[in-house]
C-alpha cells in the first residue's frame, strides 16, 4: 500500500496523523494508496514553515523569483507524461485529457514568469509642489489554496505560481482523494530551486480546512468547490480578514440557435458535456435549443453519446472513464433516476453501463436528456457527471432569461453565424465567462477566470490581472526632498 505523505519545509513528511483516508484506483475500484488527514499540529508546522521562509523570499529580487519559475515550467515540460499518468490513475480521466491539464498549467506557470514585468507600478513626478509619487504591489505573506479532485494539477497552478511570483509563500490543501500530484509539484519546485518552506502541502479533510482558515498567520484563501464550501471558507475567513477567492459551482449554458451549423454544435456539445465524465467545472450540462432546431440537434446528439468509448483512461482508445468515486456514482445515478421519475425524456441511458475487465469501477454512461424543464433537479443543481439535458425555448430573449435566472452564473456559450445575435448573447447573459462558437469558455493564463452569483464568492477572480491583485498589497509613495538651507537661511 503506497502511503502519500505532506510535504512541508522542502521535504515529504510523514507526521504521526491518526486519521487517513483511502486513494482509489477510480477504473478498477480497489484501493491503492493511503493518505494522512491532517490536524491542527501538521497545519500548525506547516504554516510556520511558510512563514519563516517568507522574509527572504519576499525581498528575492522578482527576476530571481521568476528564473525558479522558469526552471519549474521546464521540468513540468519534461515530466508531462508522467504527471499525466498520476493523474488519470488517481482521477480517472483519459490520457489525452490529462495531457491537455498539464499543459494548460504550464501556460499558467508561464504567465507567473513574466512577473518582473507585471510588477511594474506607476510614476508620476511632480505630483504637487516638489512630491513624486508611484505606487508598488507587496506580497501578503502565507497564503492557501484549497484544491477539488477534478483538476489535481491546473487547479493548484491557477493560485501558487503567482502567488510565489509575487513573493508570497503557498500552503497546499489538495482534495484527499487525489493527492499524489501536489506532492510531486513539491519536489519539482524544491528541483528547480525554491527555497525550502516557500511551497508546503497538507492533505486533509475539513478538520485542516478549519484550522487553516483560523490560522492567525494565514493572510488570504484561494478555494475552487462546490458553492456550500465556496461559501463557508469565505464567510468564515472574511469574518477573520482574510482576503478570500471561491469558485463555487456551475451549470453551463450552450445555446444553439437555428442558424447554427449542427454538426459542429453536437460535436461540441459531446465533448463539452462529457469530456472528463462532466467532471469539470466548466462542463457543458445544459443544451438551448431555440426556435425548431430541437429535433435536429438531438437527432445528431444521440447516436455520438451511445458511440462514446467509455474504460480505463489509461487505454488510449477511451474517450471517457470512471467517476472519482462509488459515492459519487451512486449520486450521479440517483440525478439520472430523478430526472427520469420527474418526466423528463431519457434519450440515451448511461446506468446500465458495464465495462469489461473493470466490473467494480466507478463507470456511468453517457446520459442525454431531452423536453427537461427548468424546474427539474437534473436542470436546477450541479451533477459532475455525463449527464446533458437539452431544454427547448422559442427564442433568444427566452434562453438569455432562462440563463440569468439560473443560482450559478459561472459561463455560458452560444453557437450561431449571426454577429446581432452574438452581441446580444454576450452583451445579455449575465455570467463571467462568455463563449460565442466557443463550448467552454475558459480563459487563457493571462486572462482571469470565474464566474458570477453562486459561481464566485469574494470579489477577485483567479489569475490573469485578477490574481496579482489578490496576491498583492497596493502601496501608494509620495515623496519630497526640501532643500537644505543653513541657519541664515541661505543654501549650503
Amino acid at each position: 500500500m503506497l502511503k502519500i505523505p505532506h510535504f512541508i519545509n522542502g521535504q515529504p513528511y510523514d507526521g504521526r496523523s491518526s486519521r487517513y483516508a483511502d486513494g482509489f484506483d477510480p477504473a478498477r475500484g480497489e484501493i491503492v494508496s493511503n493518505i494522512p488527514l491532517a490536524g491542527p499540529d501538521e497545519v500548525d508546522l506547516a504554516v510556520a514553515a511558510a512563514r519563516e521562509a517568507f522574509p527572504a523570499w519576499a525581498e528575492t529580487p522578482p527576476q530571481r523569483r521568476a528564473r525558479v519559475l522558469f526552471s519549474f515550467k521546464a521540468l513540468l515540460e519534461q515530466n508531462l507524461d508522467a504527471l499525466a499518468a498520476t493523474i488519470t490513475q488517481e482521477h480517472g480521466k483519459v490520457l489525452a485529457e490529462a495531457r491537455s491539464e498539464v499543459t494548460r498549467a504550464i501556460d499558467m506557470v508561464a504567465y507567473a514568469c513574466g512577473i518582473p514585468q507585471l510588477l511594474k507600478g506607476q510614476y508620476t513626478e511632480q505630483a504637487d509642489d516638489g512630491i513624486d509619487s508611484w505606487n508598488v504591489r507587496e506580497p501578503l505573506g502565507v497564503v492557501v489554496g484549497i484544491t477539488p479532485f477534478n483538476l489535481p494539477l491546473l487547479a493548484p497552478c491557477w493560485m501558487f505560481p503567482l502567488a510565489l511570483a509575487c513573493g508570497n509563500t503557498f500552503v497546499l490543501k489538495p482534495s484527499e482523494r487525489t493527492p499524489s500530484i501536489a506532492v510531486r509539484l513539491g519536489e519539482l519546485l524544491r528541483q528547480a530551486g525554491l527555497p525550502a518552506g516557500v511551497f508546503n502541502v497538507l492533505h486533509g479533510d475539513k478538520l485542516a480546512v478549519d484550522a487553516l482558515i483560523a490560522h492567525e498567520d494565514v493572510q488570504a484563501l484561494s478555494f475552487a468547490g462546490s458553492s456550500a464550501t465556496a461559501q463557508y471558507v469565505h464567510t468564515q475567513a472574511t469574518t477573520r480578514g482574510k482576503r478570500v477567492q471561491a469558485l463555487g459551482g456551475a451549470k453551463n449554458h450552450l445555446v444553439v440557435m437555428p442558424d447554427a451549423n449542427l454538426d459542429l454544435a453536437a460535436e461540441a456539445l459531446l465533448r463539452a458535456a462529457y469530456g472528463t465524465a462532466g467532471e469539470r467545472g466548466m462542463a457543458v450540462s445544459v443544451a438551448v435549443a431555440v426556435g425548431s432546431v430541437g429535433d435536429a440537434l438531438v437527432e445528431r446528439l444521440a447516436p455520438r453519446v451511445r458511440d462514446l468509448k467509455i474504460g480505463s483512461g489509461m487505454d488510449a482508445r477511451s474517450q471517457m472513464g470512471p467517476l472519482i468515486s462509488a459515492q459519487h456514482r451512486v449520486k450521479v445515478l440517483g440525478y439520472i433516476e430523478d430526472g427520469a421519475e420527474a418526466g423528463a425524456t431519457v434519450v440515451v441511458d448511461g446506468r446500465d453501463l458495464q465495462v469489461p475487465g473493470y466490473e467494480k469501477g466507478y463507470f456511468v454512461g453517457g446520459t442525454l436528456f431531452d423536453h427537461v424543464r427548468p424546474t427539474m433537479n437534473v436542470y436546477r443543481e450541479e451533477i459532475l457527471g455525463p449527464v446533458l439535458c437539452v431544454l427547448r425555448v422559442p427564442d433568444l430573449k427566452t434562453a438569455v432569461g432562462l440563463i440569468n435566472r439560473h443560482e450559478y452564473a459561472n459561463g455560458a456559450s452560444c453557437y450561431t453565424r449571426d454577429g446581432a445575435t452574438a452581441r446580444a448573447f454576450t452583451r445579455g447573459v449575465r455570467t463571467g465567462m462568455v463563449g460565442i462558437n466557443v463550448p467552454i469558455p475558459a480563459p487563457a493564463a493571462w486572462h482571469s477566470l470565474g464566474g458570477w452569483k453562486r459561481s464566485l464568492f469574494g470579489d477577485v477572480a483567479l489569475h490573469g490581472e485578477e490574481g496579482l491583485r489578490f496576491h498583492t498589497r497596493y502601496k501608494s509613495v509620495s515623496q519630497r526632498w526640501p532643500d537644505q538651507t543653513d541657519d541664515t537661511g541661505g543654501k549650503p
